[in-house]
């Protein structure tokens, strides 16, 4: 297999095996989202983001709408929900059914742990506000911190809530597991995933399956990237 720095791709990590399954195998991506159930079983994603002819850029805040073709938001806008320099998106797509896809990727448990936003006391009340408005959408009977450790996973949560429920756009928000990531030493199944997702919904009061809520967990095997991923970017 080439050298990464060859291709372009992230050196290890879940950013090196989306870039490589959205380059060399987007079947297998399509094929976790079908699975999921996050997509019909026909149904396929064009992926604007990370494209090796875009230098696998990542986007946030407008820039995410707009390359999503979010034109406008009739209910609210994005900046009286959340203060600038939030989420960055691990991957962004647009399905043959039309939703938008918003995706998240892991390859090891310990990603999942993320700190507090450093935000000014004013930005951290808004979102504060935000994560409280979005936590009674997907579980109306929990009073857990959404801003503490897990804060990565909620914010995720909180802006697709601000998508599918506020504005009334029809999106999915993608947590995609890779296994047998042995670079990082990463979970072997997806089974290992399953578990680790258990403990974060039960953390921050989340019933187990979101799927009614548009939310999804997908997984890819690596061993299966690394078959397909040899040569260059396209």
């Amino acid at each position: 297999m080439n050298d990464s720095s060859e291709l372009g791709f992230a050196a290890r990590g879940s950013q090196r095996w989306l870039q490589m399954a959205v380059c060399h195998a987007p079947h297998l991506l399509d094929r976790a989202l079908q699975e999921s159930g996050a997509i019909g079983p026909h149904a396929t994603v064009r992926w604007i983001s990370p494209l090796s002819k875009d230098r696998f850029v990542e986007y946030r805040d407008v820039a995410a709408l707009q390359a999503l073709g979010i034109t406008e938001l009739r209910a609210r806008q994005l900046s009286e929900f959340w203060p600038p320099r939030g989420p960055v998106w691990d991957g962004l797509g647009v399905s043959t059914e039309g939703l938008k896809v918003l995706l998240e990727a892991k390859a090891h448990i310990a990603e999942a742990a993320s700190p507090t936003s450093a935000a000014s006391k004013e930005s951290l009340q808004r979102i504060e506000d935000a994560l409280h408005e979005a936590r009674a959408w997907y579980a109306p009977r929990s009073a857990a911190r959404w801003s503490g450790s897990l804060y990565q996973y909620a914010n995720r949560l909180a802006f697709h809530y601000f998508l599918a429920k506020v504005n009334g756009i029809a999106a999915r928000m993608i947590f995609l597991d890779f296994y047998n990531a042995e670079d990082v030493e990463g979970p072997s199944s997806p089974e290992q995933w399953k578990g680790a997702t258990e403990m974060i919904h039960a953390l921050l009061g989340l019933p187990k399956d979101l799927s009614a809520r548009g939310v999804f967990h997908a997984y890819v095997d690596v061993r299966e990237l690394l078959v397909l991923g040899r040569g260059s970017p396209t």
